[in-house]
């Protein structure tokens, strides 16, 4: 009489157990669900301000070149004025030389001036066309910029909408999983969270659905069928590894 007290304490200590796993793994799916209500939003929200970063340190770039391609051109523009300067000089200066040597010497000074002008004037066309170039990249890159300030703001609201919705219930939910994991045993709340976290829709307890196991839907025999109805041991799908229960089980001295 006594060993079959201390088997059914046994079998109610199991039972409690699945019962407490299969709770937690349903708080844990409805947690799921409102993430997969936000779907790729927080990613995408992300992505789209590392991208705002990247394009606004670009322009800066780019318009700090052009700052130096526009003081370039200045700079020979104004080389160009001392060179004609020094052109009107050297002519002028020519009138009134003593010898031929004199006179050779200026028109030399003046025929590098010109070739300085030439220089310049090339080096101002190449300036003037690089400007351009950078020019139309700064316009590509601040209409990227409206583009994707435009769509960030909309991902955003939708994002809020869906927070503001979904903040109070999936508090709610993860205080419930807590206490609920409380409820369970290290070793087997760890074999939940590592088979929970082999899948991508979280499921490490299921029930039986048409004879099959509800994760990987591998048929199960009826002799284990029975045995999970009966909720004396912890079965595991021999196929998927997850921990099988039966669908009544939370109904049971709810």
């Amino acid at each position: 009489m006594t060993k079959t007290k201390e088997t059914h304490k046994v079998d109610t200590s199991i039972e409690e157990k699945l019962r407490h796993l299969y709770r937690l793994q349903k708080l844990d799916s409805k947690v799921d669900e409102i993430q997969i209500l936000k779907g790729e939003l927080p990613m995408e929200v992300k992505d789209l301000d590392d991208e705002l970063t990247g394009l606004k340190t670009r322009i800066a770039k780019i318009e700090e070149d052009l700052g130096k391609v526009e003081e370039n051109i200045s700079n020979r523009k104004n080389a160009i004025k001392e060179s004609d300067s020094l052109i009107k000089k050297y002519q002028k200066q020519q009138n009134n030389v003593k010898n031929n040597r004199e006179y050779d010497a200026l028109s030399k000074e003046i025929e590098l001036q010109k070739l300085e002008i030439q220089l310049n004037e090339k080096r101002i066309r190449e300036a003037e066309e690089e400007s351009k170039v950078k020019e139309e990249l700064l316009e590509v890159a601040k209409k990227s910029i409206k583009e994707k300030e435009k769509n960030l703001k909309v991902k955003k609201e939708e994002l809020e909408h869906i927070i503001e919705e979904t903040d109070t219930e999936e508090k709610a939910l993860q205080k419930k999983s807590k206490e609920q994991q409380a409820k369970i045993e290290d070793r087997l709340l760890q074999a939940y969270h590592r088979i929970r976290g082999s899948y991508r829709n979280g499921l490490a307890v299921v029930t039986v659905n048409r004879d099959s196991c509800g994760g990987c839907h591998n048929a199960i025999p009826p002799q284990t069928q029975m045995e999970i109805r009966q909720h004396k041991k912890i079965i595991i799908c021999e196929h998927c590894g997850r921990i099988l229960v039966d669908e009544s089980l939370d109904k049971v001295h709810a």
